[in-house]
């Protein structure tokens, strides 16, 4: 059989017989003018398409067409609106070049303005603790190039938590650099996943990112070790089930000392406390990772956001010569206290409320 024959009218493409038709955009106007589907197609066909559709067999295979492509363009439109909703929650400081620093000892800045990533660095090689977004990953190359080292030289990424902000170009730096990915057990599926079993964004296509194998499944106490930097990562869950927080020393001016770099204690817009039946230890977890994050000696307070800790304030005061900016186990102590504060008010709220048992 003879493919469908091609009508032009301004920008649209209208195939007739099959049937394949796009409208315009103008053409959503002819609703408020046309009673009937059958009224505007004849409107918009004798307008433009000289197209003849008194004949019952041709005006049957038109009024279907018609119907199929309304049900094609509103599926269309609520995708659009849906992704566009969806991109738009992304903070432009997210992508935003911060310049990068030197923390103290071995331990280096090399994130944007929103989303921290860290740099250890070693003889042997380096480590990189979150990969961000993948528009992210060219911003954290020239970071880690415009210190001295090679990006190439990465030899361990660690991650945070399994969400799109954090780990979504892990694929990306893996390919460049050959690097090891180690990821806390119970964010290992998320990961694998590319993001699609996370309890909260798993249906939510533009959280989603690519999915990365990971090489090393790391376990609560867990130590990572590249040359003489020792890494500790601390199982802090709630925001993500194997939300991660990690501990380390480093060595400045004479003196060792304690830094910790925050996973997330933060309850995400949306979030179920009570009756979350895709995480039913939610509430639990959150208590469990309190009482993780209390028990760590703090001196540099460090996190996966730099506003938890302030970052822009601190680096600020670092630029002016405050060589210790950054060491705040005061701030540190505040902030977790102000972020249990917070989840705990939620819980009540939820509680009272009686949430509904879903996710």
């Amino acid at each position: 059989m003879a493919g469908p024959r091609r009508y032009r009218s301004g920008f649209c493409t209208v195939a007739l017989v099959d049937f394949i038709l796009v409208q315009p955009y103008d053409s959503l106007r002819l609703s408020r003018d046309c009673a009937t589907p059958n009224e505007r197609l004849q409107k918009r066909v004798s307008a433009n398409w000289s197209i003849n559709v008194t004949q019952p067999n041709m005006r049957y295979r038109v009024t279907n067409a018609l119907r199929v492509t309304n049900a094609l363009l509103g599926t269309l439109l609520a995708v659009i609106v849906f992704t566009g909703c969806a991109a738009a929650q992304n903070d432009p400081a997210w992508t935003e070049p911060f310049p990068p620093f030197h923390i103290a000892g071995n331990l280096y800045y090399v994130g944007s303005k929103g989303l921290a990533n860290y740099l250890i660095t070693t003889p042997q090689g380096h480590i990189l603790i979150n990969s961000d977004l993948e528009a992210n990953v060219p911003l954290i190359r020239a970071s880690v190039e415009k210190l001295g080292f090679k990006f190439t030289d990465i030899r361990i990424l660690l991650i945070s938590h399994a969400h799109w902000d954090h780990d979504a170009g892990s694929a990306m730096i893996k390919q460049i650099t050959g690097a090891r990915y180690m990821v806390m057990d119970a964010d290992v599926p998320v990961v694998e996943s590319g993001g699609k079993s996370d309890f909260q964004y798993g249906n939510t296509p533009a959280n989603l990112y690519p999915p990365t194998k990971v090489d090393r499944v790391l376990h609560d106490g867990d130590e990572v070790k590249l040359g003489d930097a020792v890494l500790v990562g601390h199982l802090t869950p709630g925001h993500t089930k194997g939300c991660t927080t990690w501990t380390m020393k480093v060595t400045e001016g004479g003196q060792t000392r304690n830094v910790v770099i925050v996973g997330s204690p933060n309850v995400n817009p949306g979030y179920r406390l009570v009756g979350n039946t895709l995480y039913p230890g939610i509430a639990e977890d959150y208590e469990r990772m309190f009482r993780v994050l209390n028990s760590l000696p703090c001196d540099y307070f460090l996190g996966a956001h730099g506003n938890y800790f302030d970052m822009e304030t601190k680096y600020a005061r670092f630029q002016a010569g405050v060589t210790t900016a950054f060491i705040d186990p005061d701030g540190y102590k505040k902030y977790v206290t102000e972020r249990k504060q917070a989840f705990r008010t939620e819980l009540a709220r939820q509680k009272a409320n009686g949430a509904v048992a879903r996710p």
